[in-house]
């Protein structure tokens, strides 16, 4: 009984919000909501239109005048700025009465340096194409809100025409017989029950062809502030480019860190007891008693050993000295170490042929080794597979594994911590590269890389 329990009006909103969303019929039409919101944001587009145009004609008038002096152009970069506020105006619009939700452009951001600065705000891209809407938006907004409002006046008045007809002025036929009624030609008047209706049917077939006629419009600018309103390609490149850069700079520094206090734990510690164990050996020679000083040469001999080991993986871990004699041969090493099977599939292309940037080596590789060690240390991997082919000037990496599944790429959190996986997504985006992660829960999952085969362009 309890599946009966949800209540009607919950239904009926759910089955209203879907009508709504598929949008009106040729019989809704007239009377669906959409139709409404749109014929308001006409109405609200020739509003703002005499405004928008202004201020468009307004910034290259005053770069005209102003051009030769640096306050002039300063005001005018001031202008172009200004103009996202406009291009978030409309977007708000679009997204409240059009259903157009269109992402906010990345933020500017100003370089340092006073004239670096100037010519970055003269230069927003997403401040001209904000203007380039308003442009567009005039002529536009005009032609729009005159079809809609004349298709919809004209349809409601000959609907409802048989009503209102007889309070118009008598108006004489060249026969001299009187008429109360619209005039057509000459001599035709509509006040005759059969011209009423027809004037009726008229009027009912404007009405609804008018929501159509508007919803073009509608469609327009649609178009319009999708193309000119949202993130460009060069703007979202440049947000991506600082976002990578500064994970980068984050990444290099918790690295650096992490080797600081590696050496300072652990390598510099075992070297301090080595150097006082030598210290009390020699002070026991002094003192005639060789037994223990060469115990405690012997313990100073396998400490030194193991701050040798340790040196060595911390160097492993700047650069891997396997990748000086190529990607393949590093990543056979680190399939050998691997704490989980590895099987690494290289294709010849990625050794024959022009060598691979450096940088994308060591991004391969650490890549690998980080998806190697999360498949052992989280997933529960019992298998891991490599693949790696090159192409069309790319190296591609696929590293599969049969364990639980479930893995994420978490962005940043507020504290500027973020998972290992979004580290590597950061790391390979910085050289145009791409990152993709298939891992549903149970498994398996399988990381798609793609680096380009040299970090110049």
């Amino acid at each position: 009984m309890t599946s009966m329990s949800v209540p009607a009006t919950g239904t009926t909103q759910a089955v209203w919000a879907g009508r709504e969303r598929r949008g009106p019929n040729v019989l809704t039409a007239p009377f669906h909501p959409r139709t409404w919101r749109e014929h308001g944001y006409l109405w609200l587009a020739l509003l703002l239109a005499p405004f928008a145009l202004a201020y468009v004609i307004l910034v290259p008038s005053l770069a005209a005048g102003l051009v030769v002096t640096v306050v002039g152009l300063g005001l005018v970069g001031v202008l172009v700025l200004a103009a996202r506020g406009w291009g978030a105006m409309y977007r708000g619009l679009a997204a409240g009465l059009l259903d157009e939700r269109v992402e906010e452009p990345p933020a500017f951001g100003r370089p340092r340096g006073f004239w670096r600065g100037l010519w970055a705000m003269l230069g927003d891209v997403d401040g001209w194409r904000a203007l380039l809407f308003m442009l567009l938006a005039f002529p536009a907004a005009i032609a729009g809100f005159v079809t809609s409002v004349t298709f919809l006046a004209t349809g409601a008045g000959g609907l409802t025409y048989w009503y209102w007809y007889r309070f118009l002025p008598l108006q004489a036929a060249t026969d001299g017989t009187l008429h109360r009624g619209a005039q057509f030609g000459n001599d035709w008047f509509a006040d005759t029950p059969r011209r009423l209706w027809l004037v009726a049917l008229g009027g009912f077939v404007l009405l609804f062809v008018w929501p159509w006629l508007q919803h073009l419009f509608a469609q327009l600018f649609r178009v319009l502030t999708r193309a000119l309103l949202g993130p460009s390609r060069t703007s979202v490149r440049v947000a991506e480019l600082r976002a990578s850069r500064a994970a980068q700079v984050e990444d290099a520094d918790a690295r650096l860190r992490r080797i600081e206090r590696d050496l300072h734990d652990g390598t510099q510690a075992r070297l301090v007891a080595v150097a006082m164990q030598l210290g009390e050996a020699r002070e026991q020679l002094a003192s005639g008693d060789p037994a223990v000083a060469d115990e405690l040469l012997s313990t100073a001999h396998a400490s030194t050993k193991e701050a040798l080991t340790e040196l060595r993986e911390i160097a492993r871990g700047i650069h891997p000295p396997a990748l000086d004699s190529g990607l393949a041969i590093a990543l056979e090493t680190l399939a050998a170490r691997a704490p989980v099977p590895v099987t690494l599939t290289v294709d010849p292309s990625v050794t024959v042929g022009r060598a691979l940037s450096p940088a994308v080596e060591s991004i391969a590789y650490f890549t690998v080794a980080e998806l190697v060690t999360n498949a052992a240390k989280h997933a529960g991997a019992s298998v891991v597979r490599v693949s790696l082919d090159r192409s069309d000037g790319s190296l591609r990496l696929w590293v599969y594994d049969d364990g639980r599944g479930g893995a994420l790429v978490v962005p940043p959190d507020g504290t500027g911590r973020r998972t290992g996986l979004a580290g590597l997504a950061d790391r390979v985006r910085a050289v145009d590269g791409t990152f993709d992660l298939s891992s549903p829960a149970g498994g398996p999952t399988v990381v798609t890389v793609t680096l380009p085969a040299s970090t110049r362009s």
